[in-house]
């Protein structure tokens, strides 16, 4: 058995973010492009996005610190820390509204 910190990797994932030009930093936890299931723990500096994309199967998000907006044509859900997403099956965008991480989770 495998057991990671999802706080520790999420503070991780922050600090990377806050040093790279992007503002963004991931980092795989589980699976891979083999498996079909996949678990990255994404950050985003405040005002960074993923741009709008398809989703590759079943997806949740789950934030881990900080807040943002996961938008989906005309509809809008706001997370925070602690809260559940689930990835609607059309294409979709994620803002950060202050530094957050998250855990996606995606099942091809």
């Amino acid at each position: 058995m495998d057991k990671k910190s999802l706080t520790a990797v999420a503070r991780q994932q922050l600090k990377a973010a806050a040093d790279a030009s992007s503002g963004r930093s991931s980092l795989t936890l589980y699976g891979g492009h083999v498996n079909s299931l996949r678990q990255t723990v994404i950050g985003l500096c405040a005002g960074q996005s993923l741009a709008e994309h398809n989703n590759p199967g079943e997806a949740t998000l789950q934030v881990l610190s900080g807040t943002l907006t996961l938008r989906s044509g005309d509809n809008e859900w706001k997370g925070s820390a602690g809260d559940l997403l689930v990835i609607p099956q059309a294409r979709h965008s994620v803002h950060a509204v202050d530094d957050v991480a998250f855990l996606l989770t995606v099942a091809k």
